[in-house]
């Protein structure tokens, strides 16, 4: 049997049931693709892959690629249509297996029903993007609940899979490709600034992040330091290495248990796992809903009754809006690529009440700029911002002046960022 790999939301060699299904396999291709959309203008004036993140992918990458030599394997990287590349592999190795991760993501899903299609070949498909797989859901899918409550409360009974250990050996890669060069990314200019946070992408990074933050009691004050602005420590940070895959939620998980089986559980641990529980419930939402996570009138089907002023969106993207907390904060997220998850609430909300701008340009906007971008938290988190959303209340509407008295009482926050 010849198997190809495709790596996309899997950056990783723990918790990887794809590559531990490939010991009957002959040879085993394991590629990464770059794909030429990502480069690409979308309706909404952004691109999907902003400099921020393909550095950090770049780096996770390049980790991987090392990974699978030290183990004997290698990592063909190629530039291009995805579908057609793969073809072009299926074809030239006689691939009989294509082992792939499952992604809720619409364009992700959407390229394996194209494959499927002219591709005569055996598929696996694992799930371990999610924290559960779908046959542990206790409701059909199509019975998802339609909000986060109700989710929360039917899924307390379910306990994640064990984490799949880490792959130690692979069949060997095919030999007609030892000669072929990995293809290049394009370029991107450098960003530097002095308040930019120290991420750096790849599976042996995003594990150490898990124990540097589960250590002492950065974890056990998660609940009182979560609504931070700025600096390392308040928050886990493990969001980028989730996103990308670096990191595996069920790992996290395993790794969470632990840490209460040793130290104790508490309100923040609690909260710790609420919070990977909402990126779980974003997850199903987006297999559930599919391509209405993107439509104007959400999953609720909703008018939101917003439209698009050029001279609006583009103070909010520079941070010249005149809102000192929405200004900082826009400012810190185009010159490094991250916002707190308290920024992100407000600056959404501000986009959406305050200057009515129709919430996909937002969204649009995130997606291009955050280092740990996320399909279905980041369409699911806007839409629960404009009211059309998973939301019953509605609309969240944010007191601007209250927030920055709340959580930066000092002005820190604002007086750095607005300062540069």
């Amino acid at each position: 049997m010849q198997q190809l790999h495709w790596f996309r939301y899997d950056l990783r060699l723990h918790d990887q049931q794809a590559l531990l299904t490939s010991d009957y396999s002959k040879t085993l291709t394991c590629v990464y693709i770059i794909d030429e959309q990502w480069f690409q203008p979308t309706l909404w004036q952004t691109k999907p892959l902003g400099p921020f993140r393909q550095v950090f992918l770049q780096q996770a990458v390049t980790e991987l690629s090392d990974s699978l030599q030290r183990i004997g394997q290698r990592l063909l990287i190629k530039y291009g249509n995805p579908l057609t590349i793969i073809k072009e592999l299926v074809e030239q190795l006689g691939i009989t297996r294509i082992s792939v991760q499952k992604h809720p993501g619409s364009f992700e899903r959407r390229q394996i029903q194209q494959l499927k299609a002219v591709l005569n070949v055996e598929w696996f498909e694992s799930e371990t993007f999610t924290l559960f797989a779908e046959q542990q859901l206790p409701f059909p899918l199509s019975d998802l609940p339609a909000s986060y409550t109700p989710f929360k409360k039917q899924m307390d009974s379910v306990c994640p899979i064990a984490p799949y250990a880490a792959v130690n050996k692979l069949p060997m890669f095919p030999k007609q490709l030892n000669a072929l060069t990995d293809d290049t990314w394009p370029s991107v200019p450098a960003q530097q600034h002095p308040f930019q946070l120290p991420f750096m992408g790849g599976e042996r990074t995003g594990l150490k992040q898990v124990d540097y933050y589960f250590d002492e009691n950065r974890l056990s004050n998660y609940k009182q330091t979560r609504n931070g602005f700025d600096g390392w420590d308040f928050s886990s940070k493990l969001s980028p290495w989730l996103a990308l895959g670096c990191q595996s939620p069920r790992r996290v998980f395993s790794q969470l248990k632990h840490f209460e089986a040793q130290k104790g559980a508490n309100q923040s641990t609690e909260w710790f796992y609420l919070e990977l529980l909402w990126r779980e419930y974003f997850q199903w939402l987006a297999y559930h809903f599919d391509t209405r996570m993107y439509h104007r009138r959400g999953v609720r089907d909703v008018n939101p009754l917003l439209s698009f002023y050029s001279e609006y969106y583009t103070a909010w993207i520079n941070g010249r809006t005149g809102c000192a907390i929405v200004d900082a904060a826009m400012k810190q997220l185009k010159n490094t690529g991250w916002l707190s998850n308290r920024s992100r609430q407000i600056v959404a909300s501000f986009l959406v009440n305050e200057y009515q701008v129709d919430w996909r340009f937002g969204a649009a906007w995130f997606e291009q700029q955050l280092i740990d971008y996320d399909a279905a938290s980041n369409w699911g988190n806007w839409q629960y911002l404009a009211g059309v959303g998973t939301d019953p209340r509605g609309k969240r509407i944010f007191n601007m002046t209250k927030q920055e008295q709340t959580y930066d009482p000092d002005n820190e926050f604002v007086s750095r960022w607005n300062a540069e």
